[in-house]
């Protein structure tokens, strides 16, 4: 079943002009709730975003790369506390690939926008904006931004012939399964 989920999920780069209804957001949070994270400490912080003009702001937190989110229904901005846990990064990201392939399994698409070490302006961070922007408070990083709406294109899956096997190795670097 999971196999068959991974095999299906792309990021979506146009969405359809369709609310989400909150009881898929909230399932998708709920996922990311489960998520593992190290120790149990779950350093993480979501801010869902259905608000247009946020969403319009949260797409220029970056100079390249998060456009889409403005084009998406819903966002969820992945926030981590670094105080929390040494493993914030590690954990967030678990969490916000939780919630992409919680939105697959709903019928929904998803996009990841990298936020960590990106800066809107010179000058100021991309955390900074958008700690700004949503009233954040000083202890949260924002991780990433995950858009959510449903598909407005065909995603195709890669072919199994299209997959990188040759990245993997049995027992010891370099080698190769019999």
């Amino acid at each position: 079943m999971f196999n068959e989920l991974a095999e299906k999920r792309r990021s979506v780069k146009v969405y359809a002009e369709r609310p989400v209804e909150p009881a898929k957001i909230d399932a998708i949070v709920e996922a990311a709730l489960r998520s593992p994270s190290g120790r149990a400490t779950r350093p993480w912080e979501f801010v869902v975003v259905t608000d247009k003009i946020l969403l319009e702001k949260l797409s220029v937190a970056k100079p390249e790369g998060a456009a889409f989110v403005k084009d998406a229904p819903a966002a969820v901005v992945v926030c981590g506390d670094p105080a929390a846990s040494a493993l914030w990064v590690e954990d967030c990201t678990i969490a916000a690939v939780t919630m992409q392939y919680a939105a697959n399994a709903l019928g929904l698409g998803s996009r990841w926008a990298q936020i960590k070490g990106n800066n809107f302006k010179e000058g100021t961070t991309s955390t900074q904006y958008i700690a700004q922007l949503l009233g954040l408070p000083e202890n949260l990083n924002v991780q990433c931004m995950i858009a959510v709406g449903y598909p407005g294109e065909g995603m195709v899956p890669y072919k199994k012939d299209e997959l990188r096997f040759d990245k993997v190795s049995y027992n010891r670097y370099g080698q190769k399964k019999a």
